[in-house]
């Protein structure tokens, strides 16, 4: 079921989703040679406990930690690790959510770790760009697909591949709510996207081939070809007037 929010409740959504933005402004500064992932899971939860917020991934059918840390192979779903040491030149994908007066806030960027190799800034900034084109395609009356199309025509005309086992999501009171929203075309992905909706557009970008599997711990998605991954992800609400972005400021 589809459940459509209303401006009191979409300004809630924008309240828990600047959390999460200055949130992920300083993990990104905490992104440095010698940090272990586990590093700024702490971060995270230290900025949790002090802005009086629970998290939506804690708990999450079993995830142990606050934050997603997915570093150059993987995809998403990175653990937290004291073992991951982040060293000059990797890229790090960061994703977060909090729990605000009852309402999920959720984003996440990929970030360079210190001096990154060209062609892992270029997988970044097409990255980035594919969600751009995402949100703009999210206007009222489109259908979801659109959305997905619009997306895989960007990604692979740079060369680049869509990740597709893993999708966007409506979102509100729970993490993940219906409708999905793949970021290549499907056919059958015909809901129409209606003011009031809130949505997580979060094109996944690989610099080689889609395919990815999961790890043994029931979480690490990784490509199957070792190639770099990147994510970038924006909690963005249908209106009227078109789509805005919640987790940024405006």
């Amino acid at each position: 079921m589809i459940v459509l929010k209303s401006k009191d409740e979409i300004a809630v959504m924008r309240e828990a989703n600047l959390h999460v933005y200055e949130t992920l402004n300083a993990l990104e500064q905490a992104a440095v040679p010698g940090a272990t992932t586990w590093d700024l899971d702490r971060i995270a939860a230290d900025e949790l406990k002090k802005r009086g917020l629970k998290s939506p991934f804690l708990g999450y059918h079993g995830y142990p930690c606050v934050l997603c840390t997915s570093v150059n192979e993987v995809v998403v779903h990175g653990i937290p690790s004291k073992k991951v040491k982040l060293k000059e030149g990797d890229i790090i994908g960061i994703d977060f959510g909090v729990i605000h007066k009852g309402y999920v806030g959720d984003s996440a960027r990929t970030v360079g770790v210190g001096k990154i190799a060209p062609a892992a800034q270029a997988l970044i900034d097409v990255t980035r760009e594919a969600l751009e084109v995402a949100i703009r395609a999210a206007q009222p009356g489109a259908r979801v697909n659109d959305i997905g199309a619009a997306v895989s025509a960007f990604v692979e005309e740079k060369r680049y591949s869509v990740v597709e086992e893993f999708v966007g999501h409506g979102i509100g009171t729970r993490m993940h709510e219906e409708p999905q929203v793949p970021n290549y075309y499907l056919r059958s992905a015909t809901t129409r996207l209606r003011p009031g909706l809130v949505v997580a557009l979060e094109p996944m970008v690989n610099i080689g081939k889609k395919h990815t599997h999961t790890l043994a711990d029931g979480w690490t998605a990784v490509t199957d070809d070792a190639s770099l991954s990147a994510h970038f992800e924006h909690s963005v609400a249908i209106t009227e007037d078109g789509p805005v972005v919640l987790s940024r400021p405006a």
